[in-house]
Parts: structure tokens; C-alpha cells; sequence
């Protein structure tokens, strides 16, 4: 009879270790499964706006990826699934890589557009492909949330962003 106790404790004993070796092997996966911090740290940029004169281009990057903003000039064409309103000046903001074969197309102030240096793609100060060049169709618009009068964060879904994605569903 003593045995059969010993062995039922034994039993319970390895079961035990089992299951917290179990349950510390599941903690260690989903670790490996979370991002890293810098890689969450470079899901938002913030980018203060403030002082822009109109026509003024600025780059910042997203995520590695390239991505302007330029104050439209009050004499430019305002898209509502392309540009958004910021304190008393409308921006366009979009990814810098050209939707053809991914080169970085350069701002081009004297014509008002981008040029693809690879082949020969244009898009406007909005970011849309112009029809007959290589590139399909207009830049990515990263997600950005307004904050404040003057600041834009970049990988957070704002109202302003929201607008422009339902602007170009009704497209």
C-alpha cells in the first residue's frame, strides 16, 4: 500500500514539473512572436509642420520607407482623397516610392512634379500618377494622425487619414 502512495507522488510530482515546463515553453514562443521595442519605436514618427511656406516640400522617413509633405500653394488644385487641411494651409503627404518598380522619385520644384529617375515616371504634387508614364497607380498615403495645430504622427490612423481613404472608396 506504502507503494502505491509513493508512486501516486511521483506521478503528480513529474506532472507537475511537466506542466509548468509546458507553460514556461509557451511564454518563451510568444515572446519570440512579439516585435521587438525599436521596431516598435519606429511605428510613429512625429513631424512638426510648423513655419511651412507654401510649396515647401519636407522629408521624413516612416518605417524605412521615404515619405514627403508639401504646404499646396493656395493656386494648386486641392484633392479631397489626396490633400487635408492643417491650421490655414492644405498638405499632401504620401510614401515617396514610385508604384512602378519601387525607385525614389525626386521633386522637380522648377515643373511642379515628381520624376522617377528609373524610368521616366511622373506624379503630381498630390502624389498621382501621371497617365502614359510607367507608374500604375498614385503614391501610398501612410496612415498620420493630426495632433495639435502643427504636428503630424505618422502610423496612427486619424480622422484626417480616414476622410481620405473614404474619399477614395466614393472614387
Amino acid at each position: 500500500m506504502a507503494d502505491v502512495k509513493r508512486r501516486d507522488f511521483l506521478g503528480m510530482a513529474l506532472g507537475g514539473v511537466a506542466g509548468v515546463g509546458a507553460i514556461a515553453a509557451l511564454i518563451a514562443m510568444k515572446k519570440t512572436w512579439d516585435p521587438l521595442p525599436s521596431v516598435v519605436s519606429a511605428g510613429f514618427t512625429t513631424v512638426d509642420v510648423k513655419g511651412m511656406q507654401e510649396g515647401e516640400i519636407r522629408d521624413t522617413q516612416w518605417r524605412g520607407k521615404p515619405v514627403y509633405i508639401m504646404r499646396k500653394k493656395s493656386s494648386d488644385e486641392i484633392l479631397a482623397d489626396r490633400d487635408f487641411q492643417l491650421g490655414d494651409g492644405y498638405y499632401s503627404i504620401g510614401i515617396q516610392i514610385c508604384t512602378h518598380l519601387g525607385c525614389i522619385p525626386n521633386w522637380k520644384t522648377n515643373e511642379g512634379l515628381f520624376h522617377c529617375p528609373c524610368h521616366g515616371g511622373q506624379f503630381t504634387s498630390s502624389g498621382i500618377n501621371i497617365p502614359g508614364t510607367p507608374p500604375p497607380r498614385p503614391f501610398d498615403i501612410p496612415p498620420f494622425a493630426v495632433k495639435g495645430e502643427t504636428t503630424l504622427v505618422l502610423g496612427e490612423v486619424g480622422k484626417e487619414f480616414e476622410a481620405m481613404v473614404a474619399a477614395t472608396n466614393k472614387a
